[in-house]
């Protein structure tokens, strides 16, 4: 395995085991290839480490602290230990059978994402080196999670740009005797259920691995303000919190999302679960144009959710982000009636809290309502953050009462 020499006084992160180290911290490095494992240093000769080199700003995500190669069963022990999290936290249950296993940093595997839609996993490498390590990752997950028998890997948009991989991006690492093989960009229909609710997941076209399954939480919440009101579900993706909304008896939902394919999917997951459902409609359109449509007709709501896609993948983009956030919760703040409820959402980690605070704040200023803060919210437990590495928080969201 190849060393790498930090700068003096560069091991000091490491130490409080933050698991990223920075090109600017290194001295001596031989030829590596991206995703090669490699041992880290201190100046001074002292172990530091094991983790997966890559090209960039992060040169180094640290797998183990403090030893120079990885221990036999170290796939197999992150993982046991991932699942004892999710079963502490009382998400292994009949009623629900979707959760994040490993949130990269989080769960002390950076670079790797898995989620549990009934008995498959569906796995992303966010690393060379995570997706090097695909198939020791997918056959611990098989032997340590007893509900799963299938592996499927998703990573053709998470992957580094332009880096060198070999191997397939996407398919299937372990799949049980009988089960389809998708044909044809097709996906056998697939359910997975969270909190007593089934959502069709579809992990071949859809965002992410198919589900937001971090905003489980915040969907239960809205169930519980959802009651005798008309409720709007802007950016609904395949209609989570739509779902939540009549089952808490909602008088009316309206699903909104640009996506057709996600309509289609918020109608299917709508009629699976309410065959008789008379109270939902779902439109394909910009939300912008929605909003603003609507304003005009003087079509007001009691419930409005906002849950864009990130606006800041990065920091350079973070002063346009924050422009569209006051812009549509604005938009969105002018359309509730008094007494209303208005959930919001961030999920660019380049905003910070304080940011996206002022951003709706001066939204509302802007179109003259008070507000009041009844929520902050954040990701749920099984996207945990490491609390050697603050920058895995990532969800932020507020619950305001619109007088």
């Amino acid at each position: 395995m190849a060393t790498i020499i930090l700068k003096p006084r560069k091991e000091e992160s490491l130490l409080r085991k933050h698991p990223w180290v920075f090109s600017g911290a290194i001295y001596q490095c031989p030829a590596l290839q991206e995703g090669d494992m490699v041992c880290v240093k201190s100046h001074a000769g002292d172990v530091l480490g094991v983790g997966h080199w890559q090209v960039g700003s992060i040169a180094v995500r640290i797998l183990a602290f403090g030893v120079e190669t990885l221990p036999a069963d170290f796939w197999a022990e992150r993982i046991r230990a991932a699942y004892r999290v999710r079963e502490a936290i009382g998400l292994v249950r009949a009623d629900n059978n979707t959760f994040r296993l490993v949130h990269g940093e989080g769960d002390f595997l950076p670079g790797l994402i898995v989620d549990v839609y009934a008995d498959t996993a569906v796995v992303q490498a966010h690393s060379v080196g995570m997706h090097r390590c695909r198939e020791a990752v997918a056959e611990a997950v098989v032997a340590n999670v007893p509900q799963v028998q299938n592996v499927y890997y998703k990573s053709d948009d998470t992957l580094p740009f332009k880096a060198p991989v070999e191997g397939e991006k996407t398919g299937w690492l372990i799949k049980k005797v009988g089960m389809p093989a998708p044909q044809n960009a097709e996906q056998p229909e697939f359910w997975s259920v969270e909190n007593g609710l089934s959502f069709r997941i579809d992990w071949l076209r859809g965002q992410k691995t198919g589900f937001f399954i971090d905003q489980r939480e915040n969907r239960a919440l809205v169930e519980r303000y959802a009651k005798g009101k008309d409720v709007l579900n802007m950016f609904c993706y395949t209609g989570g919190f739509s779902l939540y909304a009549l089952r808490g008896g909602a008088r009316q939902v309206d699903s909104v999302d640009v996506s057709q394919k996600a309509i289609d999917l918020v109608n299917v997951n709508v009629a699976r679960n309410f065959p008789s459902c008379t109270n939902h409609t779902a439109v394909a359109a910009d939300a912008f144009d929605y909003l603003s449509a609507m304003r005009e007709q003087g079509h007001t709501y009691d419930l409005i959710i906002l849950d864009p896609p990130a606006f800041a993948k990065h920091r350079d983009a973070v002063k346009n982000a924050l422009r569209g956030y006051q812009r549509i919760n604005a938009k969105a703040i002018e359309m509730i009636r008094k007494g209303g409820i208005l959930f919001t959402f961030s999920c660019s980690q380049a905003v910070d809290k304080e940011a996206f605070r002022l951003a709706v704040f001066s939204a509302a200023a802007q179109v003259g309502r008070n507000v009041r803060i009844l929520h902050q919210l954040h990701q749920p437990q099984d996207h945990p953050i490491n609390i050697y590495h603050p920058e895995g928080e990532y969800l932020k969201g507020l619950v305001l009462y619109v007088e």
